[in-house]
This record gives C-alpha cells, structure tokens and sequence, in this order.
C-alpha cells in the first residue's frame, strides 16, 4: 500500500439517479433487462471528485436490496454520516459503515467512491492502491438467453472479436439442448453457463449432465442465499461450481472454500460491500489456490473502470465479465471508450479509476439529482 496521506475530508456529495437503455435486451433466468437505472454518486473533497454506482436492480430479483432503497439509504443516512469527517484511508470508511447490516450495495457505492478520491488524492491509478498491476486484463462474455441459432451467432461473432470465454446464461428448459449445440459448434470454445439460481438439489442428475459439455464451471446453479446445498451439489458433479450470489461477505467466502461449495469465486465488487471486501475475498481464494475473476452487473463506464481496475490484482486469473461498453449503450456517461482488443481490456490510465464524466450525456440521462452537504 503506498505511504498515507492526511485524513481526506469529504465535503459534498452528488447523487443522481441515472438510466441508460440497453442495446439489446439482456435476458436471464429472472426475467428480461431493456434499461440500466442505478445511482451514481460523485463524493468531493477540495477539487477532487471520486465516482462509483450501485449495482442493484429495480426490484430485488437478483438480491434482495433495490435501487429506491439503496437512494433513500445513501441519501438519508450513509452520506450525511460522512460528510464533513475525514478519513486516513478507505479501510477506515469501510469501518465507519460496518455497523450498519446488510445493504452491501448501498455501502459499496460509498466505500468504492472513496476508493476513488483516495487514489486522485494521491496520484495513483486504483489499481496501484489495491495492490493490482498490468496494462490489460483478460475479458469474457455473457450471453442472454435467446433462441439456440440466435446464440450460436453471437457465440460466433464473439469468438471472432478476441473474448477469452463464453459464459451462457440457462434455466430449465433451457440448457441441455444449448450446451449440446454450441459445443459441438465450438468444441474449442472456453464454456461456462450462469443458472442466476434457478435450480435445486432435485436437479442434481440434470446439473451432473452437464459434466458430458466440459465446461470451465457451472456459475450459481442453487439459492442465491445458500452455501450448504451447493457444497452437497459439488460432491455429485465433476465440473467446478463457482458461487456469485452466495457471497456477501468474506466470511461468506471462507465457509464456501472451508466446505468445498466453491471451486472457482466471482467477485462483484458491488455485491460484497465495496473493494476492501473484494480484497479480503480475494485473498482468502489465492490462499485456498482458488481461482477468481470478476462479475459484472451491465454497470456504465463507471462501474466498468471499477472493475477494470480491481481484476488486475494477481488471483483473477480467469476472464472476467468486462467486455466492451458499446455491446450494451450506445452512449456511456463516460468521456473515454471502454473497448476490448483481441480479448483484453486495457486499464484506463490516469488517477483513480481514470475515467471522465460525459455531462452532457450525463445530464440527459439523469432522472433525479441530490445534492448532499455538511
């Protein structure tokens, strides 16, 4: 970590509401997606600005806190605990909020804002300041759920652009048949497929079929609050299970490695509170030599950079979910274009998470605007 400087007081906050249609629809085993709506929060302090936002949905499909919940939080309680109070280092923000339970989300859009005012304030890329180094990371896809020829064409298509894995969203109805067409269309293909929990622990011997298409893991197959099952599922399976929704916490984490529920880790920074968790998450996964990469949320540059930046630490050894923004807007709320070449993602330069706000396309885009003082 490099040297420390004086506390960083936070002197105001910005936090808008922000909507962004879809390209195309992204479909899962929840239901559809034709817009991205989330907060964005631009913390200060000085001339500094540090920006994140939250990953929750509308509705609590994916986890159980929601965008109007997470806005009423940060704007009625986690930001006027901050503002005018200084702050030595992230960790010791990540402190002041751990009292507060659950509501992952809504902290990490604090705690990740910070992150990226502390680094500004020092100078350095955020990726420097957690420990992370390299001027590209290695990118997959994800896949909606779609007709088989349609997702035959986009696995094609993708393939042809560079990206390094293919992840393929199922749910019942929707798997066996895919997995056997596109494997024997791409038999060379990096596979994975994403259940978003949609099965149980009846489905072992239809899960255990999907040993036959030698995928790299099997992402989320059981209950979005569960470790247990998923433990007893990986015993009846040969290919790896990896948890995303499971895992809130580090702790979280220690008992899906202890118990063998999880052989490959996706890592939101998002879902586990913010980077110091994703940190502690990561660390726990190099030391039980499980592999991690990192998950995404169909975030705006902002989030994106975040990412970007945290899968540069060394245990992210597998593809992560940071493919390029023009696949999902057609405008970001960022200045600079996020793009892969040939299968990576260059880290964008510069202090912080190293990117710039559009504010033009900002301000269209802003369905509601808050401004939060000491």
């Amino acid at each position: 970590m490099p040297p420390l400087r004086a506390p960083l007081r936070i002197d105001g906050a910005e936090l808008r509401l922000v909507r962004l249609p879809l390209v195309t629809p992204f479909t899962i085993s929840t239901g559809t997606m034709t817009e991205k709506v989330f907060p964005l929060l631009i913390l200060k302090s000085g001339g500094l600005e540090g920006y994140a936002e939250g990953v929750m949905d509308p509705l609590p499909d994916y986890l159980e806190e929601t965008t109007a919940g997470a806005m009423a939080l940060l704007r009625d309680t986690l930001l006027p605990q901050v503002m005018g109070h200084s702050f030595a280092h992230p960790q010791a923000l990540a402190r002041a909020l751990s009292p507060w339970r659950a509501n992952f989300m809504a902290r990490a859009t604090l705690e990740m804002a910070f992150w990226d005012l502390w680094a500004k304030s020092l100078g350095l890329p955020l990726q420097t300041v957690l420990g992370g180094e390299g001027g590209a990371i290695d990118v997959g896809v994800s896949l909606g759920i779609a007709p088989i020829p349609t997702t035959l064409d986009r696995i094609a298509q993708h393939l042809d652009q560079g990206y390094q894995r293919i992840k393929l969203k199922v749910k019942p109805g929707h798997d066996l048949a895919l997995l056997r067409a596109a494997r024997e269309a791409f038999p060379q293909a990096h596979l994975t497929v994403d259940a978003n929990c949609c099965y149980s622990l009846a489905d072992s011997a239809l899960i255990a079929r999907m040993d036959a298409f030698d995928l790299d893991y099997i992402e989320q197959p059981l209950a979005w609050d569960d470790i247990h099952d998923h433990a007893t599922l990986q015993t009846r399976i040969a290919t790896p299970i990896c948890l995303d929704e499971s895992i809130r916490t580090p702790d979280h984490a220690r008992k899906a490695l202890q118990t063998g529920a999880a052989r490959v880790m996706n890592i939101k920074v998002g879902r586990v509170g913010g980077h110091t968790a994703a940190r502690a998450i990561h660390d726990l996964c190099e030391a039980f030599a499980v592999p991690v990469w990192c998950g995404g949320m169909l975030e705006s540059g902002v989030g994106r950079a975040h990412n970007i930046h945290l899968s540069t630490l060394p245990g992210f050894t597998k593809p992560g979910d940071t493919s390029s923004a023009s696949r999902y807007f057609t405008r970001d709320i960022i200045e600079q274009r996020l793009e892969t070449v040939a299968g990576r993602m260059p880290v964008p330069p510069g202090p912080g998470i190293g990117v710039t706000l559009d504010l033009d396309t900002l301000k269209t885009a802003t369905l509601s605007h808050a401004e939060i003082l000491p």
